[in-house]
């Protein structure tokens, strides 16, 4: 029994994802070109991408937006986890990066599914607010760090009540509690984790998985 989250060695991160990981062979094979690139470490975790994944299920989301899309690992773990005639809305300004995710997305067989908008964020969430208020079940912020409140402002009109929303890095390395670290980044992390524990809106809860996941849900 243990009254906080235990820590995680290598041994037992290892058993972990022995006894619980079911990961898909394309998200396998999308995982390893990833580590691949200089900027493999902003690809979420298997685990985590398993944990969101499940999440959606439980709730039967059928239309979901990503706000960060990289690679498109957390786009194709939602796509695989979504029924065929489900939506996947995935934000992103690289087509260097997205170029890659829809290699992964056609091979899976789900690129049907999967509706890539390259353009800033801000503007394609304003376009969905006046074309889509209210209609997704889900979304996923893993962008740019001093936008993410913008973003979550943005989304909460577009997810129906009861909707999830899912925030990506909300532990930063530990460098929330940092007192030296006072990077633009590290800020708007602080801020939006302060925010959103006083924000009548959701139910929340932070849940240190990957590099720390916030779940609010639209009430």
């Amino acid at each position: 029994m243990s009254n906080q989250t235990i820590s995680l060695s290598d041994e037992l991160y290892d058993y972990l994802l022995d006894v619980s990981l079911r990961e898909h062979p394309v998200l396998q094979r999308l995982r390893a070109e990833t580590m691949t690139l200089e900027m493999s470490n902003m690809q979420i975790a298997p685990e985590q991408g398993q944990f969101m994944a499940l999440l959606l299920k439980m709730i039967n989301a059928r239309r979901y937006l990503e706000v960060g899309t990289f690679t498109g690992y957390s786009a194709l773990a939602a796509a695989l986890a979504m029924p065929d005639d489900a939506e996947v809305h995935a934000l992103d300004l690289s087509e260097e990066w997205t170029d890659i995710a829809r290699q992964y997305w056609q091979e899976a067989g789900v690129a049907d599914r999967v509706q890539l908008h390259l353009a800033p964020a801000a503007d394609t969430l304003a376009t969905m607010l006046i074309e889509a208020a209210g209609s997704f079940d889900a979304a996923f912020i893993d962008a740019d760090k001093t936008g993410y409140q913008a973003y979550i402002d943005s989304i909460h009109p577009l997810l129906r009540t009861g909707g999830l929303l899912m925030i990506d890095n909300v532990l930063w390395d530990g460098a929330v509690i940092d007192a030296t670290d006072d990077s633009e980044d590290t800020q708007a992390i602080r801020a939006v984790n302060r925010s959103l524990a006083d924000d009548e809106r959701w139910d929340l809860s932070m849940v240190p998985i990957g590099d720390g996941l916030t779940l609010a849900l639209k009430r």
